[in-house]
């Protein structure tokens, strides 16, 4: 029971080391490329697997633009809308395809990127970091349910290696089976209520292909 509960706190231990980029620490001056990558590196550091993994690197910040995800730097220099934005590409395209995450920020680059108003890419940030702060102890609490139900699991394998192997697979393939579901939901969402724009999008660059060639 011992080796259990020691279990269950270092996989807490790890879930709180993830660290994440707190409304209003995205600088308050317009930065440079050199500078937006070195803050997302210092600020995003605890989301690397790997210690030489790549976290946003000039080269995908500058194909996001070129696909139209990320809107243009002014005289190459990044606004805080821009900070936001690259943010929740980064979050998203861990789960999402690079043209889902297109279709569900299409519509909140339109409305409000760099545009005055009641609400801002700021206020957006921090009404979803509020909710994902919410649902962090719900989601420690379910993966420790998780943990425990493949700890009871494949009881009945004598050999202790085979069963220790199989309750740890158990484990991931909850963890998978949960992400698995919660991505289809995610998917069939953005069909419903964010495809609309990328589609018109699609025809729209297609009919100017056929005119360009008529």
């Amino acid at each position: 029971m011992s080796d259990r509960n020691e279990y269950i706190e270092s996989i807490i231990a790890k879930m709180k080391t993830i660290n994440y980029v707190q409304p209003g620490e995205i600088p308050g001056i317009e930065l440079y490329m050199d500078q937006v990558t070195k803050f997302m590196d210092e600020y995003l550091e605890s989301s690397k697997r790997f210690s030489d993994d790549k976290l946003l690197t000039k080269t995908m910040i500058n194909n996001y633009t070129k696909n139209d995800l990320l809107p243009s730097p002014e005289k190459k220099k990044y606004t805080k809308d821009h900070m936001y934005m690259l943010l929740f590409i980064y979050y998203l395209k861990n789960i999402l395809s690079i043209s889902d995450t297109k279709a569900i920020l299409k519509p909140l680059r339109e409305q409000f990127f760099n545009k005055p108003g009641d609400i801002g890419f700021e206020d957006i940030y921090r009404g979803i970091f509020a909710l994902e702060e919410d649902q962090a102890g719900i989601i420690t609490r379910d993966v420790i349910r998780k943990l425990e139900k493949s700890k009871v699991s494949f009881e009945d394998v004598e050999d202790p290696g085979q069963r220790e192997l199989l309750q740890k697979f158990s484990f991931i393939a909850m963890l998978c089976f949960d992400v698995y579901m919660k991505k289809q939901m995610i998917g069939l969402l953005v069909d419903e209520h964010f495809s609309g724009s990328a589609d018109s999008e699609a025809e729209g660059g297609t009919q100017k292909s056929k005119e360009q060639k008529s």
